[in-house]
């Protein structure tokens, strides 16, 4: 192959320019570079919130790259014969990603490696999705932390490596291959209705990304310790929107809440514990890749969960319509924004996990339907960490009690008086929405009575307990 030979730039959750290893040594090859997406069947497998916000993603990185006298070819099917195809077409020697962690992705990309490799197409990944390589954090025994707090302080005096500026212009090949269009794959097609009123709730694209941690770091972190559980506030970064499909890097997230706390934002460092939480997700999913899937804790394997989807409770949960306000304010958000509270997601989960002795696999599922967030590593550790089957787990005794925390973090109820519209004389927009947003099959109005309690809390609580009682937790 010439040394002239296009590189292509394999685009996957790192939607970026900035801070983007792979990229940067594409560019600095001096070689023509092909940015290129692939819709396979990962993308396929994806619930309907996160793939329509994958698609926006998408097009927002396309105008990027048309900023620097690129474009973005977009080719739909097997991601290994869609890159063989390409190579034939545009004479590529090399391809270049950024790695992921999930263990599909990792065995796609080593067959892909291995093939094109053999084939003798230089095929190479490059870190830029966690701050820190799984396989290069481990304790004195030489095994994986399976505890969170080792951990950060493990990393927490690490050096992280300073974000990659992006680059002036990316080298253009002297033709370029055929894209599908992005409005042909229908990315959104599962939202139906619901994108419409999501859409207003999205910080879409790199610079929007950007702005965003920027004004958080200006405006929020000093205080982020205190209002980061306070759901009725601006409280949050809200940045996992945009650290899910790598419009910003971990890296510059890093960097700016190291300035706050430098500049005395004592707030930045419980941020920075935030992010490396982030991080301990993916360790725990590269070395104990079951946890997607199964109890990471095995002896939880016999517990009786309820694991009937259909159950009325269930169905409830998911409308928002338990008569619990801070969980059904929680689930309304959900669908009108496409995130959840931090804390509503430990109230949210605890709940159906706990009161309603429901298998923790029902809310992962749902999540990963509703998230525009959705993150595999971070929604399955954070729903067994709730439900007490998974690593670093909430003592599986914890039922957190959603009236006593509406009490202590929503006091005036900010919050519930935002998502819940029913019994109330002016009901606030964000309310509203979310009877706009819903599926048509969902019989639910404003003007519906507010439900009756699905379980008492204290009845659901005793459950609990009683079946937690005589197990070898």
């Amino acid at each position: 192959m010439s040394d002239k030979s296009p590189i292509l730039l394999w685009y996957r959750r790192d939607l970026r320019l900035s801070d983007h290893p792979a990229l940067s040594a594409a560019a600095n090859a001096g070689r023509p570079v092909i940015p290129v997406f692939i819709k396979d069947k990962s993308v396929d497998a994806l619930g309907a919130a996160p793939k329509w916000r994958l698609g926006l993603g998408i097009g927002a990185l396309a105008d990027s790259l048309e900023g620097v006298s690129s474009r973005l070819i977009l080719r739909e099917g097997d991601a290994l014969e869609v890159l063989q195809a390409l190579i034939k077409e545009t004479g590529a020697g090399a391809v270049y990603w950024s790695r992921l962690y999930d263990p599909d992705s990792v065995q796609r990309d080593s067959k892909i490696k291995e093939t094109l490799c053999n084939d003798g197409i230089e095929a190479k990944s490059f870190g830029g999705h966690v701050m820190f390589e799984p396989w290069t954090v481990e304790t004195k025994a030489g095994d994986c932390y399976k505890v969170y707090t080792p951990f950060w302080n493990n990393v927490k005096t690490r050096d992280v490596e300073p974000p990659l500026s992006a680059p002036s212009e990316l080298p253009a090949p002297e033709s370029w291959p055929d894209s599908d269009a992005l409005d042909g794959w229908g990315l959104g097609a599962a939202m139906d209705r619901g994108a419409d009123v999501v859409r207003p709730f999205v910080c879409l694209g790199e610079k929007a990304a950007q702005s965003r941690l920027g004004a958080f770091m200006a405006h929020g972190v000093a205080d982020y310790k205190q209002t980061r559980d306070i759901p009725g506030s601006d409280g949050t970064s809200n940045l996992s929107e945009n650290l899910s499909l790598g419009e910003i890097s971990p890296h510059q997230c890093w960097h700016a809440a190291q300035r706050a706390l430098h500049d005395g934002k004592q707030g930045a460092e419980t941020f920075l514990k935030e992010l490396v939480w982030r991080e301990f997700a993916y360790h725990l999913m590269h070395h104990t890749p079951r946890m997607l899937t199964d109890n990471w804790r095995e002896e939880w394997d016999a517990f009786p969960w309820n694991e009937d989807e259909r159950r009325a409770e269930v169905k409830a949960w998911k409308q928002g319509r338990t008569g619990e306000p801070f969980v059904d304010a929680a689930m309304r958000e959900l669908y009108v924004t496409g995130r959840m509270h931090n804390r509503g997601r430990m109230i949210v989960a605890s709940y159906l996990t706990k009161h309603l002795m429901c298998h923790w696999r029902i809310g992962q599922k749902w999540f990963e339907h509703c998230l525009i967030d959705w993150d595999p590593a971070s929604n399955a550790m954070g729903w067994q960490w709730a439900a007490g089957s998974g690593p670093d787990a909430s003592p599986y005794f914890r039922v957190f009690n959603p009236e006593t925390q509406l009490d202590k973090f929503d006091k005036n109820r900010d919050y519930a008086s935002r998502w819940i519209a029913e019994g109330r004389a002016n009901p606030h927009k964000d309310a509203l929405a979310f009877f706009d947003a819903i599926p048509r099959s969902w019989p639910l109005s404003a003007d519906d009575d507010y439900p009756e309690k699905i379980i008492a809390l204290d009845e659901g609580r005793e459950r609990a307990l009683e079946t937690y009682k005589g197990r070898n937790f």
